[in-house]
């Protein structure tokens, strides 16, 4: 009895890897560049996952570029130092001890934490941060957020020439500024999102904790176009922190990212599900939705 499950187990991985042909071929020489955050970070069995899934991607040919936050590391570290946070509109004011902060735990502790997920997998990855060879140059998004950043310049050279050595980027979201050498905390989201659309990627994929985006009656909607998102915004049923997610992809699809999907991070080969089945994961927003192709091709 368990030979023949083991044996049924066996001819449902093969038939999988199978049907997967079609999707690897597309996505060879593809640049994807992926948003990692949330509870997974926090946990190592999920980061060795995630890190077995973005090898993955590079071991079949694609060039994977990863993007990441690091709230609640961020907010550990505070609260060990004394220093209160303050909030204005669900965003973090940042002042002069607070970015230094946030430039210390997102380029050390979580860059290099993820760097080495990668790399104990089997795969070459290289830690950087918004701030090295300018890769981000940003102005301050609202006064009242102090050194809150929004890209204005984008130099994504170190990049291309990072994974066109086999190497994968592994990208801290701290930029420089446009004036005095000023350091900007960015929020995650909008950095993966200027970088993919500097890059011309295939695909950004943001992982969050939330299925994908949802209708009024709660259901996952898995294709939707700019105009449709813009609709629902309006109306009122993307709300929260959906919002700032949404209107990432529609910045990055306007600068000519292929197609943006939001998804959850906490399913098991999140990333894989996505771009390698043909019914993918989470909720696709691109400019156009074909109608009887799948939505993969």
């Amino acid at each position: 009895m368990r030979k023949q499950t083991m044996d049924r187990d066996w001819i449902a991985t093969a038939r999988t890897l199978s049907e997967a042909l079609p999707y690897l071929q597309r996505y060879t020489g593809a640049v994807v560049v992926v948003k990692f955050g949330g509870n997974a970070m926090g946990d190592d069995e999920a980061m060795a996952e995630f890190a077995r899934d973005i090898v993955l991607m590079r071991q079949v040919g694609m060039n994977p570029v990863v993007v990441h936050g690091g709230g609640p590391m961020i907010n550990d570290m505070l609260a060990k130092l004394g220093i209160e946070s303050q909030w204005v509109r669900g965003k973090r004011v940042t002042d002069k001890a607070t970015v230094e902060v946030v430039e210390m735990i997102l380029s050390g502790l979580v860059n290099k934490r993820i760097v080495q997920a990668i790399n104990d997998q089997g795969g070459r990855a290289v830690g950087i941060s918004g701030k090295d060879d300018d890769l981000m140059v940003c102005e301050a998004d609202d006064p009242e957020l102090g050194f809150v950043g929004k890209p204005v310049e984008m130099n994504v050279q170190v990049i291309r020439d990072l994974y066109n050595a086999g190497i994968i980027p592994v990208v801290a979201p701290v930029a420089t500024g446009v004036a005095d050498n000023e350091t900007f905390n960015v929020n995650g989201d909008t950095a993966a999102g200027a970088i993919a659309g500097a890059l011309q990627a295939d695909r950004l994929l943001l992982l969050t904790d939330v299925a994908g985006v949802k209708n009024k009656a709660g259901d996952v909607i898995t294709e939707m176009t700019p105009d449709e998102v813009r609709a629902m915004i309006e109306d009122g049923t993307i709300g929260g922190g959906m919002i700032p997610k949404t209107e990432t992809a529609l910045q990055a699809v306007k600068e000519g990212v292929r197609a943006v999907v939001i998804l959850d991070g906490r399913v098991p080969n999140a990333c894989l599900l996505e771009l390698f089945t043909e019914h993918g994961a989470g909720s696709m927003i691109r400019s156009t939705i074909p109608r009887v192709k799948p939505r993969r091709r």
